[in-house]
């Protein structure tokens, strides 16, 4: 089972001027094809933090995908840093020259230019026919931060982090409390292999638990769902 990092990049997050969209997004899609993700960070527009994180999460991990910091303006430095973390330089590569000089035309400058600088040794991928390539760096996989476009990127390379079997889940709601039902759900994980989570909710009508289950075999987390639906009390109205 491959495990992932994310790695949000912008001062922008940590002062609140905007809130954080790409990690609930990741979150769930890596999750749906069966990456498991370990870490979220959340680090501002710092060339060494970049470059530390980014290094140390490559070699603790099997996928890292950061967001952010990769436009023509002066806060946009993710790859100068990845290079630094990957101590390789920051390069040129025509091919992106060529293409920003052929999209922008006569509005092609300096700053535009910039985004044609990569670390060195850097992978493109043009899937889904993408009109700009992601950027890969070995592990590292160099997302834009604007929302739209970040989706639109992953989703036409979803495909190629995709583990097999996928993950199955279901969930069962109970008007038990936590401290009553924590016997069963102990039990439930010795007779399924299955994970188990129990959230207890109070501001959503009455109060209640949410029991998820989670396994890569769908028929033990059908079984656990209704062994678990069978010996707990519902709840009849939310």
């Amino acid at each position: 089972m491959a495990t992932a990092a994310i790695v949000i990049i912008g001062n922008e997050i940590l002062t609140g001027k905007f809130v954080d969209e790409n990690s609930p997004y990741l979150i769930l899609r890596l999750r749906e094809l069966g990456v498991e993700l370990q870490r979220i960070a959340v680090i501002a527009d710092d060339h060494d933090a970049i470059a530390g994180e980014v290094r140390r999460s490559s070699d603790a991990y099997d996928l890292v995908f950061t967001t952010g910091g990769v436009g023509p303006t002066h806060d946009d430095i993710t790859m100068e840093s990845i290079a630094q973390g990957f101590e390789v330089p920051l390069v040129e590569r025509p091919e992106l020259a060529e293409l920003l000089n052929t999209k922008l035309k006569s509005r092609v400058n300096e700053a535009a230019l910039r985004m044609a600088m990569v670390p060195e040794g850097s992978e493109f991928w043009w899937d889904g026919g993408l009109l700009f390539p992601l950027v890969v760096k070995e592990n590292v996989h160099i997302l834009p931060g604007v929302p739209s476009i970040l989706k639109l990127k992953f989703e036409a390379v979803a495909e190629r982090f995709r583990q097999a079997p996928s993950i199955h889940s279901a969930r069962v709601v109970t008007r038990e409390r936590e401290i009553g039902i924590a016997a069963r759900l102990e039990e439930a994980l010795s007779r399924f292999d299955v994970e188990i989570g129990s959230y207890p909710r109070y501001d959503e009508g009455p109060m209640h638990v949410i029991i998820t289950i989670e396994g890569r075999d769908a028929a033990q987390v059908q079984a656990a769902a209704h062994w678990l639906d069978d010996c707990l009390e519902p709840l009849d109205v939310l």
